[in-house]
């Protein structure tokens, strides 16, 4: 069992930046894959970053490169995402996600994915 709260979620400016953040339970949290996904209104789930386990390789999508950037931190068993340069239509709920799956292939499909946060709302205004 694996469990996931977000947070660093809100309100910024086109331009602007924010750092999301994601702690998760248990011991062995280094060999966890670990993803952000986000939702826009009337859009899928869609991946935007991920990190695979023992942090082999990240992942992001063609529409975060060079702007957004995952990081782990696994003394606090911690996921962050920092989000610079936001855009408009970075506007979401981001949600954290875990694949305890023994691989080393970064996981990016929603299916793969066997634990969820809650989710946090990220909003940028123009």
């Amino acid at each position: 069992q694996v469990q996931l709260v977000e947070s660093g979620g809100g309100l910024v400016q086109a331009g602007g930046s924010l750092r999301l953040s994601c702690a998760a339970n248990g011991r062995t949290f280094s060999s966890v894959a670990m993803a952000w996904f986000r939702q826009g209104p009337g859009q899928v789930r869609e991946c935007v970053a991920a990190i695979s386990r023992f942090d082999i390789s990240t992942y992001y999508s063609d529409s975060v490169k060079g702007r957004f950037t995952i990081s782990r931190d696994n003394a606090k068993s911690t996921v962050h995402l920092q989000m610079n340069s936001l855009k408009p239509e970075d506007t979401a709920v981001y949600y954290c996600a875990a694949d305890t799956a023994r691989t080393i292939v970064v996981p990016t499909s929603e299916s793969e994915y066997d634990y969820w946060g809650q989710g946090t709302q990220v909003t940028v205004s123009s």
